[in-house]
């Protein structure tokens, strides 16, 4: 880790700035219901993108994390508390919002027994008693590999689960705290053989030190394991005290890479900078279902 990155940051990053109406009404919103968004936790660079067309990702179970990730902006310690009405707030709020595809994630909480699953379960039979029509994707920790949490999840049957790899194999142990990437892979597996119907989905973020041929690999390594979305996107120092970035991949590299993850079977790939792990999760919903369809016919 050190000071400041190695090269200013290209034009390619810069941010559109929307403050309009929905932006303001979805902020007011969230501090009224005491709620919190992995939008603004985790700083992400779409949150005026996607705030503005009245999509957000909820992040449940606080926002003190368990873990310290070196790329990771959300605070971390030991968390006090655990709010069992926060479910039906989350419902309430995307039932205002009328999200016709809400994403929860979560802090990790390895301080809970479960991780906190039957709150990602309970959120989303909340949503869904709201909102039959509204599809659900869950972008779920680790649970620390306890496979009996995981199943917590997939037993509410989210219309997509998603858990991050972040990064490649080599790079892992540095990128991430206490998350194992053989580890990560082994729970993807075990989603896909509890709910085979349910897609899978995962994030990788350039920038860290990775090269092609690792994300290539890890690509394989996704595929191997049946995922069917993948997003890449540059990863953005959040403070001087995180992992520095040591390059800013130019969009003709995502370009590529989308194409090349394409043609190894994924039946989405969003890959762009400033692409992150819910960007346009919307679509790649009708995505998926369409690719399914497609594999049955």
């Amino acid at each position: 880790m050190g000071t400041r990155t190695k090269e200013p940051k290209p034009d390619w990053l810069r941010i559109k700035l929307t403050t309009g109406d929905s932006y303001k009404e979805i902020k007011d919103m969230m501090r009224t219901k005491t709620l919190h968004t992995v939008c603004e936790e985790a700083r992400c660079p779409n949150i005026y993108e996607c705030w503005a067309n009245r999509t957000a990702t909820f992040m449940i179970l606080g926002d003190i994390c368990t873990r310290a990730c070196r790329f990771c902006a959300v605070k971390t310690g030991l968390p006090t508390e655990l709010d069992l009405q926060e479910p039906e707030r989350v419902a309430e709020a995307a039932e205002q919002m009328g999200l016709r595809h809400c994403v929860v994630t979560s802090v990790a909480r390895d301080d809970l027994k479960d991780g906190g699953a039957s709150i990602f379960a309970a959120t989303i039979h909340a949503i869904r008693a709201r909102m039959p029509l509204c599809s659900v994707e869950v972008l779920i920790p680790d649970f620390l590999g306890d496979e009996a949490s995981l199943r917590i999840v997939m037993d509410a049957k989210p219309d997509i689960l998603n858990h991050n790899i972040e990064t490649v194999e080599r790079l892992s142990d540095r990128v991430r705290a206490k998350a194992k990437y053989s580890r990560s892979l082994e729970l993807l597996r075990r989603a896909k053989e509890m709910q085979p119907q349910i897609p899978t989905k995962s994030s990788i973020m350039l920038g860290v030190g990775e090269t092609i041929e690792e994300v290539h690999q890890a690509m394989d390594d996704l595929r191997a394991v049946d995922v069917d979305i993948l997003t890449l996107g540059q990863y953005l120092q959040p403070s001087s005290t995180h992992l520095n970035v040591e390059r800013y991949v130019h969009p003709d590299e995502f370009a590529e890479l989308k194409i090349v993850g394409k043609s190894k079977g994924f039946s989405s790939v969003e890959s762009a900078p400033l692409v992150r792990s819910s960007y346009h999760a919307h679509e790649q919903v009708k995505t998926a279902a369409a690719a399914a369809a497609g594999a049955k016919g």
